[in-house]
């Protein structure tokens, strides 16, 4: 079956850096957009970035860009995002998911109902 594992996920101050990490299998990974979600308590799923089957193209939210950087690894069939300069605000459950790619021309979804697989979450505080 499809399981997609987050890791990576901590307790860490303002202004520090964290790395996740989403290993995949039982798919073909690079025939499948992978995107990072965060939802944080009482607030609903947010997107946060996602990026095509080559790596080539990415897509983050306004929220955190120039702060948060998706990659892939199609060679370890592993999505990662980097969060930098992290703040109070970025504390949620991250999420990774994925969803097949149903034509060659495509736009990298942001709305979590049209992403087929999703991990368990990987919790992040930032607090002081």
């Amino acid at each position: 079956q499809v399981q997609l594992i987050e890791s990576g996920g901590r307790l860490v101050h303002p202004g520090d850096s964290l790395r996740l990490s989403c290993s995949a299998s039982g798919l073909i990974f690079p025939s499948h957009v992978m995107g990072w979600f965060r939802q944080a308590p009482g607030k609903t799923r947010e997107f946060v970035a996602a990026i095509n089957g080559r790596g080539s193209n990415t897509n983050v939210a306004n929220s955190v860009k120039g702060r948060f950087t998706i990659s892939r690894d199609n060679a370890r069939n592993t999505a990662f995002l980097q969060l930098n300069s992290l703040e109070s605000g970025d504390t949620a459950v991250y999420y990774c998911a994925a969803h097949r790619i149903t034509s060659v021309y495509y736009s990298l979804r942001t709305d979590p109902t049209q992403y087929d697989y999703w991990g368990q979450g990987t919790q992040v505080t930032v607090s002081s």
